[in-house]
């Protein structure tokens, strides 16, 4: 599909959402740093948890909200929310006034507002975009969103730490401009069918029928032995920016990684962590094409299972370096980990749900994240009862589990379908 057939909303929103992908990766990273400086590391995983609860909430009326009150509706609401938060999270950082509750309800509220904003997003491409291209357009912001990884971490490491009054300033006038433009130039496209449909049914039935619907992890074994290693999985590469972003800025010194002359390039903690994210991100942006295709040769157990042990060998090893070099390594097997099954998740999930429960299996399926994210602030309350290396080989050990699984799973589904799915 060529740019020029691209849909308005969408062009408009791939640069609007670009700008705000980028300021919102400029301070989140940095956030979990915040919690546990100021409230301690088990106060920091507890308030984690209640702001991931929340969002998961609005994640699940989301949907609803975008089929009863419209897809540019909704987005323009959530974006106008998220313009209000930031004025709240500027003054709690403000040269007058310093308060970080205040600043844990500014930054839970965006999280929420950005919840109800993501359902009606992916629904306006589904809305605008035939079957056979819905995969490309998707990739083409999933490589935006990659991008403000590299950019976002990196700027935030300039300025989060001295500037961030200024920088959350800055959020507060791109949220509204941008809030501007969407209610300007946007255009609704949710069928009018299915607006009146929605009319019937309560928000708390929505989120209701959604929690019904999971109960095919149960009846299906398989399935939910899907779920469960996701589950597991999930624990490693959801503590990018938990436990892997506050041991790096409690344990990484002052290094040198390039002199030139008498030039130096210097990092120390949180800066060194902002590399290290931004590498993750530049890899994922230049090499998911590459990587999927090169797993597509390969049986899909083999993808899963490798992946998880490359988790469980990255995020074991974490905790033994503070070179910046060494951990840049470690952070490149990482992301191959989460690159060999960037492309076959999807797939293997169709391959699982039978026709008539597509939407819901894929629907499902993203219990792994929702509930992964919810467990993964654990991590900072384990560090602070046991030394970082055991707390990272027990994330290890977790990924292994996974694999385990994987494998039984594997097992099992070749006995049914001895060449398809092995």
């Amino acid at each position: 599909m060529k740019w020029k057939d691209w849909d308005f909303n969408l062009k408009l929103r791939l640069y609007g959402e670009g700008v705000m992908n980028i300021l919102f990766w400029s301070f989140f990273p940095f956030m979990t740093i915040f919690f546990s400086d100021t409230f301690g590391k088990k106060e920091a995983s507890i308030l984690l948890i209640i702001s991931q609860f929340f969002s998961v909430i609005a994640n699940l009326v989301g949907g609803y909200c975008a089929d009863r009150y419209g897809r540019k509706k909704m987005m323009v609401l959530s974006v106008m929310g998220q313009s209000i938060s930031f004025v709240l999270f500027a003054a709690a950082n403000s040269p007058w006034w310093n308060s970080p509750l205040a600043t844990f309800i500014a930054f839970s509220l965006l999280s929420i507002c950005g919840s109800f904003y993501w359902p009606a997003s992916h629904a306006m491409v589904a809305d605008v975009v035939d079957e056979k291209n819905r995969t490309q357009v998707f990739a083409v912001f999933y490589t935006a969103i990659n991008i403000a990884v590299v950019v976002g971490p990196i700027i935030g490491g300039l300025v989060f730490f001295q500037y961030r009054f200024q920088m959350l300033l800055a959020g507060v006038i791109i949220s509204a401009i941008l809030a501007f433009v969407l209610s300007r130039y946007l255009r609704e496209t949710a069928p009018l069918q299915a607006k009146k449909e929605t009319k019937k049914r309560s928000w708390y039935s929505a989120i209701w029928d959604e929690i019904q619907d999971y109960k095919i992890i149960v009846n299906d074994k398989m399935f939910l032995l899907f779920i469960l290693a996701g589950i597991l999985i999930a624990q490693t590469f959801m503590q990018l920016d938990l436990i892997i972003s506050v041991y790096m800025k409690d344990s990484v010194g002052q290094q040198t990684l390039l002199r030139i002359f008498d030039w130096k390039w210097e990092v120390k903690g949180a800066q060194a962590f902002s590399l290290v994210l931004a590498t993750n991100g530049l890899l994922v942006a230049l090499f998911t094409v590459y990587i999927t295709k090169v797993m597509s040769k390969y049986k899909e157990s083999r993808a899963f299972i490798l992946s998880s042990c490359l988790y469980a060998i990255a995020i074991s090893l974490f905790g033994f370096f503070t070179n910046v070099w060494v951990l840049l390594i470690l952070i490149s097997i990482f992301t191959l980990a989460e690159l060999m099954v960037a492309g076959v998740q999807e797939s293997f999930i169709s391959k699982l749900a039978p026709d008539h429960m597509r939407g819901r299996y894929f629907s499902a399926a993203s219990l792994r994240f929702t509930i992964g994210r919810l467990l993964a602030p654990i991590s900072l309350a384990f560090s602070d009862w046991f030394s970082y290396q055991v707390v990272f080989i027990l994330l290890g050990v977790l990924a292994l589990s996974g694999a385990f699984l994987y494998s039984i799973l594997f097992h099992r589904l070749e006995k049914v379908q001895p060449t398809s799915t092995t």
